[in-house]
């Protein structure tokens, strides 16, 4: 078997071979759910309506789509240009850890000020923290995918010492938790009552603002070209390596929005279980919206609407809520497929 690259390929075929990977991925989880003793249609119509079915599932999906569409923005820019950054599950704690720092108090400054100040220097803060890893592999080589992915475990085990240590909240009852953020520090909520906030917000824009750097800006032709063939953009005078320090910095300062977003905006501080994987998870975001600064609004949402629906599925139709892990799993595999065939035809010999 070999593989021959397609010429560019129709927009019918872009469309037709996600669509196929949606409906491969449904068939793949309808043969578990049978397995499990119930019927698909009846599971997939019931995690439809956990997710969308009211105006409080559809507000908790949004909720939960709001630190996925800022790893998978982080994710898509630094694959776009071929720099593997596993570690925004890292980032986005370092998100967290610089939010408390600030908000609780350090900064007695109006919300106006003190939010976009937090911004700044959470976004700082995962932008450096991504930086050692893209030094590591411009200057001596070394593999990004190991060093960032071996950041996660650091980080989150910093984050414990902390817990444990000078963020530790004395009123907390000894649990290993911070101390609230200041109201001044908190996002306000969208709709009163409810969970979602204005993070939602700032995660569209911010894809938006991706989207026209990467189409419409120098640094996101660089970008695509270093990720198409850095040795032709080399060749044609691209800085390469300073092109993948500045997709580095931009990548790491969007997963550690998303950290921002969960405490500033929905928990209030940080714990340890902060993020139940959003930074893994924006892999699959990004890999579903095929690197589209705009289509991870909709897989974020896709994907978000997959863990919020079987958590309700799994009450009513005993079906284990771990069966949302399987199918974005498995539409990370077959989405995986589907582009490598939009891309390249498959000869055998």
């Amino acid at each position: 078997m070999r593989l021959e690259p397609k010429p560019a390929p129709s927009l019918a075929v872009t469309l037709l071979f996600p669509l196929a990977a949606i409906a491969a991925t449904l068939l793949i989880t309808s043969l578990l759910v049978l397995v499990a003793g119930a019927s698909p249609l009846s599971v997939f119509y019931l995690v439809a309506k956990g997710a969308a079915g009211s105006q409080f599932a559809l507000l908790e999906t949004l909720t939960r789509a709001t630190p996925l569409i800022f790893t998978g923005l982080a994710v898509a820019v630094a694959f776009r240009a071929k720099l593997w950054n596993i570690g925004a599950e890292a980032q986005l704690y370092v998100g967290g850890i610089v939010t408390v720092v600030l908000g609780t108090g350090a900064l007695p400054l109006p919300a106006p000020i003190l939010i976009p100040i937090i911004m700044v220097a959470v976004m700082a803060a995962g932008a450096l923290l991504l930086l050692g890893p893209a030094v590591l592999k411009t200057r001596f080589g070394v593999d990004e995918v190991v060093t960032t992915l071996l950041l996660n475990f650091i980080v989150l085990l910093f984050v414990s010492m902390l817990l444990e240590g000078v963020l530790k909240d004395p009123m907390g009852l000894g649990w290993p938790q911070s101390q609230k953020v200041i109201a001044e520090a908190q996002l306000p909520r969208i709709i009163q009552g409810k969970r979602l906030h204005y993070g939602f917000v700032i995660a569209i824009v911010s894809a938006i603002v991706v989207w026209v750097i990467m189409k419409k800006t120098v640094l996101g032709y660089e970008m695509r070209a270093v990720g198409h063939n850095p040795e032709g953009a080399r060749f044609v005078g691209i800085p390469v390596n300073l092109v993948l320090m500045k997709t580095a910095l931009l990548s790491g300062g969007l997963a550690a929005l998303a950290g921002f977003s969960e405490v500033s905006g929905l928990k209030g501080n940080l714990t340890l279980d902060l993020s139940p994987g959003y930074g893994y998870s924006g892999i699959v975001v990004a890999m579903l919206a095929m690197l589209n600064p705009l289509g991870v609004i909709a897989s974020a949402i896709f994907v978000a609407g997959i863990f919020v629906g079987a958590d309700a599925m799994s009450r009513v139709a005993k079906v284990p809520s771990y069966i949302a892990d399987v199918m974005v799993a498995t539409s990370l595999l077959t989405m995986v497929v589907a582009i490598l065939l939009t891309r390249f035809r498959v000869r055998w010999r």
